[in-house]
């Protein structure tokens, strides 16, 4: 029978403090889903600039290694008319161009980083139903020690009385104020 007692005693009181810390702890939980789905995003954009980065040093280690490629390069960045003979340049159109510009600045298609919050905390966030889980997790803590806490016995009390103590009831106090 004590074994029994103890152990839903664990039960009531865990499940309640577990219900009781996740009400109260509820906003610090949102901003700690927020804070990691900010670091994953920074994360990615810090990846991004590290390969533009090396991207860069590439291209600038082969300008270093090739100054033709420089020469080659600028009429194009420049918008100069190329003058090299018996070479022939592709002539583009403006719809053409407006297309390539927009492929060129939209961004690829990537699996969306963002995490979203759990169910059970959006559900737990909500004030209605916080205020309901929090007494709850309190009626259950407030019942582990009701009814699942030490037993009283029948002739065990909670004071403690010493043996040298009379029996007898104590004797009145003498009070020799007279009523008003």
């Amino acid at each position: 029978m004590r074994a029994i007692r103890v152990v839903a005693f664990v039960v009531f009181f865990s499940i309640g403090a577990a219900i009781l810390s996740a009400t109260v702890l509820c906003d610090d939980f949102l901003e700690y889903f927020h804070n990691r789905n900010l670091l994953r995003q920074a994360e990615g954009r810090l990846k991004k600039l590290e390969t533009l980065n090396t991207d860069y040093d590439e291209l600038l280690g082969r300008f270093e290694g090739d100054p033709c490629q420089l020469a080659r390069l600028a009429p194009a960045t420049l918008g100069i008319e190329p003058n090299e003979p018996n070479t022939a340049y592709p002539r583009a159109s403006a719809d053409k161009l407006v297309a390539a510009r927009r492929a060129l600045s939209e961004e690829p298609n990537e699996p969306a980083e963002n995490e979203a919050i759990p169910e059970w905390l959006g559900l737990c966030c909500q004030w209605p139903r916080r205020h309901i889980f929090f007494f709850c997790g309190a009626a259950l803590v407030l019942i582990s020690f009701v009814f699942f806490g030490q037993s009283r016995r029948a002739g065990h009390s909670m004071t403690v009385t010493s043996k040298t103590e009379s029996s007898e009831p104590p004797a009145q106090k003498n009070d020799n104020r007279q009523p008003r």
